[in-house]
């Protein structure tokens, strides 16, 4: 369904220290570095298929984040989840909602963790044991 999700953000070299250390635990290499034709840097980190991309914002004004919106990243293994959660930790996010855990809810089980990344974008980290696809 979709193609690529791109976020903003206000330090481009500070997200790309965050993001180098917590998609590498998905597996994801260095990012692809763009400019836009305006000037502005852009990274573009691919693994199996996705796109993921993090832009210094071309209208020239402040990166913020969507209130309500969360980018949910597909792990194999709670370990996995957990690893991406101390990683996002060490590299300057921040743990948020629950401590990483398994959850059983209208979808069933799931093994969950919440970050925020350093410009404050909510990413989750999400292990489905009963079907890893």
């Amino acid at each position: 369904m979709f193609n690529h999700i791109m976020i903003g953000s206000n330090d481009i070299e500070r997200s790309k220290r965050f993001y180098d250390a917590v998609l590498a635990t998905l597996g994801a290499g260095e990012p692809a570095r763009n400019q836009a034709p305006t000037g502005h840097t852009r990274l573009f980190y691919r693994h199996d298929g996705n796109v993921f991309g993090i832009s210094e914002p071309i209208n020239d004004q402040e990166a913020t984040v969507a209130n309500g919106a969360t980018i949910g990243f597909k792990c194999v293994s709670p370990e996995q989840v957990q690893l991406f959660h101390d990683t996002a930790v060490a590299h300057g996010g921040t743990s948020i909602e629950q401590p990483p855990g398994l959850r059983e809810g209208h979808m069933g089980a799931l093994y969950l963790a919440y970050v925020r990344d350093p410009d404050g974008h909510k990413l989750c980290a999400i292990h489905r044991p009963q079907q890893n696809r």
